[in-house]
């Protein structure tokens, strides 16, 4: 997985989305999105019902859908309908389901944090720890975290005399 595809966590459901460095956007995977919301065991067929239906209603949402190759399950990459957060939004409001707000307000959140990290760039790093603790069968207390916890110490070291020289 590149520096721009990550995957992220709603309610505990992982949701893949890549980062655009040209248009300064993420691309979130729709079929990720629709599984959280409806939580269909077949989200697949559950988008392309959703998608005729969108076309045969005349509405132009389908067509800003792109396709980028993001990592499955069997870390394989394969084509995968995404959408930016606006299309997203729109596409939410065409699906019943009571999960609706919390999604909008969690793409809200992550478009927030986005900018929080361009700002401070230790809150990225913070953020990834917190997602390998997540996702890593180590804890805390094993050996394979004390690399980890040097480097970042390294990198807050860096930017504490970085500051430092700066307005000196």
């Amino acid at each position: 997985m590149s520096k721009s595809d990550t995957i992220i966590l709603f309610h505990e459901k992982q949701i893949r989305r890549s980062w655009d460095e040209e248009k300064e956007l993420w691309y979130f995977s729709v079929v990720d999105i629709i599984e959280v919301l409806t939580e269909s065991p077949r989200p697949r067929k559950y988008w392309n019902a959703l998608k005729t239906k969108l076309e045969e209603e005349g509405s132009e949402l389908s067509q800003k859908v792109g396709q980028l190759k993001l990592e499955s399950s069997d870390g394989k990459k394969y084509l995968t309908d995404v959408a930016d957060t606006e299309t997203l939004l729109r596409l939410i409001q065409s699906i019943p389901s009571p999960k609706a707000e919390p999604i909008k307000l969690w793409l809200a959140q992550v478009g927030y944090e986005r900018l929080e990290e361009t700002v401070d760039p230790e809150l990225t790093i913070d953020r990834a720890m917190r997602m390998y603790m997540f996702l890593s069968p180590y804890k805390r207390d094993d050996v394979s975290f004390l690399p980890y916890q040097g480097r970042r110490g390294g990198v807050f070291s860096k930017s504490v005399l970085c500051n430092m020289y700066l307005y000196a």
